[in-house]
C-alpha cells in the first residue's frame, strides 16, 4: 500500500503533515504488512512515478480533487501530527474518511 501524505519537512523523524497549501515536501510510505518497509520524500508531486493508493490530508477544506479524479483514495488526519502518528491512525483505522 502506497500512502501520500504532504509534510513540513524532508526529515522523517521530524516531519509532520501539513496543509496542501503549507507543504514543503511529500513523503510517500510504502506500508506491507503493518510495517513502513519504505519512505521517499519528494519535492513535487510530479516526481512520483509509482501508483499511490491513498493520500492523507489534514482536513475536510483541503483541496482534494485531483486525487479524486484520479482514483486514489482520501483519508484524513485531523489529529494526527507526526508521520508515525498518521501510520499508528492508518494501520487501526482511525484516519477519517473525507467527506463532501
Amino acid at each position: 500500500m502506497l500512502i501520500l501524505i504532504p509534510t513540513d519537512t524532508n526529515i522523517y523523524e521530524e516531519a509532520n503533515i501539513t496543509l496542501l497549501d503549507e507543504l514543503e515536501y511529500w513523503v510517500l510510505l510504502d506500508i506491507t504488512e503493518g510495517k513502513v518497509q519504505s519512505s521517499s520524500f519528494y519535492k513535487t508531486r510530479e516526481e512520483i512515478e509509482e501508483w499511490i493508493d491513498i493520500v492523507v490530508v489534514k482536513n475536510e477544506k483541503e483541496y482534494v480533487w485531483p486525487f479524486m479524479e484520479e482514483n486514489i483514495a482520501v483519508l484524513m488526519a485531523p489529529f494526527q501530527t507526526s508521520i508515525e502518528e498518521v501510520v499508528e491512525a492508518y494501520l487501526f483505522k482511525e484516519l477519517h474518511d473525507f467527506n463532501f
